[in-house]
């Protein structure tokens, strides 16, 4: 059996480097991206610099995965920054920033993955959203936003890419001790852990166990869907 071709936005840290290593083990040839260089190496790995608002470099990375490998069979849209900030004290540099990253950077990513899973009827791509969806978080607003329309997208692209023989889901996690949340004031993070069934930080694992189910072949019935980690 082929080794399964997994691109993954956003490795050079936090989630994405964890799910870079985790596929990498995995036996995943695995392609990641980041607007920055990296400074490490993993085994089965490539890295490119590229901005994923960026058009043009995302199709030049399609066009070398297409060139080298002739298809690609999972997608991982890791990449995304947050602003939290009131909206009253929100610059529009922030919000363009946030909407470039999270909603272009996913549907360009979607689009051209897709592209190149449908030559060979399969395709499993995963978003990411985030548990200040549902929970409407105050102070949140333009990431809140930017995760909104992510869900949207992925709803409609499931039923657009569904005759393709390509999955769109999403996964929703909670705070995860990352670089993301390092500058939120503690007691804001644990009135949003209380707001969750099961009071914790979520863990990398726990991402990476959803993604596992949503890139199973197994999976080809599950589409359009989102899973929120911590009982929200």
């Amino acid at each position: 059996m082929e080794a399964p071709i997994t691109l993954i936005t956003g490795t050079r840290k936090g989630i994405g480097y964890f799910l870079a290593q985790y596929y990498s083990k995995a036996g995943h040839i695995v392609i990641g991206c980041s607007r920055h260089t990296i400074d490490w190496e993993l085994p089965h790995y490539e890295h490119y610099q590229v901005d994923v608002a960026n058009e043009e470099q995302v199709k030049l990375l399609f066009s070398s995965i297409r060139k080298k490998y002739q298809r690609l069979d999972n997608l991982i849209n890791n990449a995304g920054i947050a602003s939290m900030n009131h909206a009253l004290v929100t610059p529009i540099s922030t919000v363009e920033k946030v909407l470039n990253t999270n909603v272009i950077g996913t549907f360009l990513f979607c689009r051209e993955g897709a592209k190149l899973m449908k030559k060979n009827h399969y395709g499993r791509i995963v978003n990411f959203t985030t548990i200040a969806v549902p929970l409407k978080l105050a102070g949140e607003a333009i990431y809140v936003a930017s995760k909104a329309a992510v869900l949207s997208l992925t709803e409609v692209l499931a039923k657009e890419f569904a005759d393709l023989g390509i999955t769109v889901n999403a996964v929703g996690p909670v705070p995860i001790e990352t670089d993301l949340i390092r500058a939120v004031p503690p007691a804001k993070i644990q009135a949003l852990l209380n707001q969750q069934a099961i009071k914790r930080f979520g863990t990398f694992e726990d991402v990476a166990n959803v993604i596992d189910f949503f890139l199973r072949p197994e999976s080809n019935f599950i589409t359009g869907q989102h899973l929120y980690l911590g009982g929200v």
